[in-house]
């Protein structure tokens, strides 16, 4: 089944790249994703069910909107920072500890912070992500880790895990 999947997601894949329909776009985008899934089959998504799963598409979509909010948000701080005389930054590196539990969610979870303004994801060591911060506002870690992390590891449970 798992080769099917990653058939089809080849050939659209390609279709998308190529922007056509026509004969010779289907027959190459046909044979390519047939070579491919069989030769890289067995490595793709050893948990392929999930990926089948209807509900974390829902979550994905709702994730998408409030990662935009939370981005604007970002942009408007740091501008405001920017822009203000005194600048006031306080920059710091804070150890935020995640209950992700999978690579990849861990690894959404850091590139979602990093492409926040303000904030850069530094490491991933176990459950705990570094991440360099423009204004460390507080000293307490459920406070950070709310502010910082919270926003996004709610969604991003019920996507990958």
């Amino acid at each position: 089944m798992k080769y099917i999947i990653l058939f089809i997601i080849g050939f659209i894949f390609f279709l998308g790249l190529a922007g056509s329909f026509d004969t010779p776009y289907l027959i190459a985008g046909f044979i390519l994703s047939f070579l491919t899934s069989l030769i890289f089959g067995r490595y793709f998504l050893a948990v392929w069910p999930k990926v089948i799963n209807p509900i974390r598409y829902f979550w994905f979509l709702i994730y998408i909107p409030v990662f935009l909010w939370e981005c604007f948000k970002a942009n408007l701080d740091v501008a405001y920072r920017v822009l203000h005389p005194g600048l006031p930054i306080k920059p710091g590196i804070v150890k935020v500890r995640t209950r992700l539990k999978t690579d990849i969610a861990k690894v959404f979870l850091a590139n979602s912070i990093t492409m926040t303004p303000g904030t850069l994801s530094i490491d991933i060591i176990d459950d705990y992500l570094y991440i360099h911060w423009i204004n460390v506002a507080s000293r307490d870690p459920a406070v950070y880790t709310k502010k910082i992390a919270g926003r996004f590891e709610k969604l991003l449970v019920r996507i990958f895990e």
